[in-house]
């Protein structure tokens, strides 16, 4: 089961407002919105995408990460740089 799994209800809930937003996107680009309005709207939308990333890590590090440090070895090992390699992916976006 994935470490999200007690909060999937919230993650679907703002993926779906983060989808109106890009919708409300490709509404305003269609009827040729003012630049600095668009770019305050796609700053919006990438702040909560970033606020979802945020929370799936921290429940990944919480449930997965922990349970394979547990189990220690090898299998500690990966997921600890699966995790690392997350973060720096996520700090480079």
């Amino acid at each position: 089961m994935p470490g999200y799994a007690d909060r999937k209800a919230d993650h679907l809930r703002r993926l779906r407002r983060i989808e109106g937003q890009v919708r409300g996107l490709h509404r305003m680009i269609e009827n040729d919105e003012y630049c600095i309005d668009v770019l305050t709207q796609i700053s919006a939308a990438t702040r909560a995408l970033q606020a979802v990333s945020i929370a799936l890590m921290d429940e990944h590090l919480r449930h997965c990460v922990a349970d394979a440090i547990a189990q220690g070895g090898d299998v500690a090992e990966d997921k600890v740089r699966e995790a690392s390699d997350a973060i720096a992916r996520l700090v480079r976006s």
